[in-house]
């Protein structure tokens, strides 16, 4: 059994651990000789990996190490820390795993957001801030939010009504649609009336090169929660 760790150097006795960064992923080939592969990051992280290696036909089981800002799909599958699960494998004992859905925005995908409303400002102004004590830790984040605060409050509403803004944010489900707002994705096809669009992506932000958005459901990713 071996087992891939992308982004962070990581050791279990017993256990037969590569270790790589990010960067090298693409270069590394045969991954799927290997049975799990841990991601140690935020949900950007875990994005950038999944991009790469979702379309395979048997991919392992992904083990997350949130060491990111907010963690939001640890958080949602409530994830046993990282030590936890590798003295499991060590003991040989059974994992519980977790089906994590996948969507596809036309050539890129994402877990749970997207968007170019309040998110994608909220992400650029906060990144600014990425530097001295304020690079690690949530504290940027804060600051983004409360800075942003009045405008968020005057522009949204009108956001909402707006065919060429958009939010998806699956953790909330529950709410189907509201107005340019997305719970749930099942199909969808937006008009954004401009070849170049900047987007947030599970707290990514990319460029897309594309007037029209597909968006629709790509399968689910195996997590190991514990």
């Amino acid at each position: 059994m071996k087992i891939l760790s992308v982004g962070e150097e990581i050791r279990y006795e017993g256990l037969d651990i590569v270790s790589i960064d990010a960067s090298s992923l693409q270069k590394h080939h045969d991954i799927e000789q290997y049975s799990y592969v841990i991601i140690n990051g935020g949900d950007g992280s875990i994005r950038r990996v999944l991009k790469q290696l979702h379309n395979l036909r048997s991919p392992p089981a992904f083990i997350l190490n949130p060491i990111g800002s907010f963690n939001v799909v640890a958080k949602i599958h409530r994830v046993a820390p990282v030590d936890t699960i590798l003295q499991k494998i060590a003991h040989q004992e059974r994992l519980t795993i977790e089906k994590h859905h996948l969507f596809r925005l036309n050539d890129d995908v994402f877990l749970f957001s997207a968007g170019n409303m309040g998110d994608l400002q909220h992400i650029l102004l906060s990144e600014t801030f990425r530097f001295g004590w304020l690079e690690h830790g949530i504290t940027k984040y804060i600051l983004g939010a409360i800075f942003l605060f009045p405008a968020h409050l005057i522009m949204t509403p009108f956001m909402l009504l707006s065919s060429t803004r958009f939010f998806i944010f699956t953790p909330l489900r529950i709410i189907k649609k509201f107005g340019s707002f997305y719970g749930e994705v099942q199909d969808i096809t937006i008009d954004l009336n401009n070849e170049y669009n900047m987007l947030e992506l599970d707290g990514d932000i990319v460029t897309v090169h594309a007037s029209h958005l597909h968006i629709r459901q790509a399968g689910s990713v195996p997590i190991v929660v514990e």
